[in-house]
């Protein structure tokens, strides 16, 4: 983990086992779990935005195999636990208070895919390949399977889930697992850099309080929905950091919390 940005508020995480593309394994989950705990616990202005990378050609390959061939000797409550620490993993990412921003190449399979489910904004380059390949191992993407159904839909895991069939970047862009796709690595690290630029360029309370209300307001009624937010945006209107907004946007200046544009 590497820290960049005005004053290090950015987190640039980096899966890096690219001899194996990056795939899990216990220790590389339990790493990367504790490195979300810890950036959880980070302030506004401390924290702004996490970038998760891959070292060497892939972004994360799944699951390793040695690993999963280390998970065969297990009874069902050592696989249970070893499962378990998967999903606290993700759910580390999911709750997140900052976007997480994934910079997608190579590929992105298996768990790799469910890195991509929990992410806030994924970019990916166009030549990246992505599946819920699990099936072909005689096993199932079902850790994954809550953070990927709420994002691309019931609809698409039952297409794909099942055949574990590998599709291009911008298939997964047409389901919503991707948000953008670019050509070649250059292109794909503009595009990440201006979707940290653009939070970088919003309010540090508001930009976790609007990634928050997107969690707070699921399976809430039409009247509990209506008073929770609008209590959470008299409470927003009220902070200091929503009175700097106002009057840089009246006075046609910079907020104090933006950095300079760049060249």
């Amino acid at each position: 983990m590497e820290r960049s940005g005005p004053n290090g508020a950015v987190a640039d995480v980096t899966l890096n086992r690219p001899d194996v593309h990056n795939a899990f394994n216990a220790s590389l989950i339990d790493e990367l779990r504790k490195a979300f705990a810890v950036l959880a616990r980070e302030g506004p202005t401390q924290l702004r935005a996490v970038v998760l990378a891959g070292a060497g050609p892939t972004f994360c390959a799944g699951a390793d195999i040695d690993w999963m061939r280390a998970a065969i000797q297990l009874d069902v409550e050592g696989n249970e636990q070893d499962a378990m620490a998967m999903a606290d993993l993700l759910e580390a990412i999911d709750t997140c208070p900052v976007p997480v921003i994934a910079r997608v190449h190579g590929g992105a399979l298996g768990g790799g895919a469910g890195l991509c489910a929990v992410s806030d904004v994924v970019i990916a380059e166009a030549g990246a390949k992505f599946g819920f390949t699990e099936t072909r191992l005689g096993i199932l993407p079902a850790v994954i399977s809550p953070f990927v159904v709420a994002r691309i839909g019931e609809t698409h895991a039952r297409a794909l889930f099942p055949g574990g069939r590998r599709f291009d970047a911008f298939r997964a862009h047409r389901i919503g697992l991707v948000h953008e796709v670019v050509e070649g690595i250059e292109a794909l690290d503009v595009a990440v850099q201006a979707a940290v630029d653009d939070i970088l360029a919003s309010g540090p309370t508001a930009v976790r309080a609007a990634k928050a209300i997107v969690r707070e307001v699921r399976g809430l009624g039409h009247g509990s929905a209506k008073w929770h937010t609008a209590r959470v945006i008299a409470r927003q209107r009220v902070s200091e950091e929503a009175q700097e907004g106002f009057r840089a946007f009246v006075e046609k200046r910079r907020p104090a919390w933006a950095p300079e544009p760049r060249d």
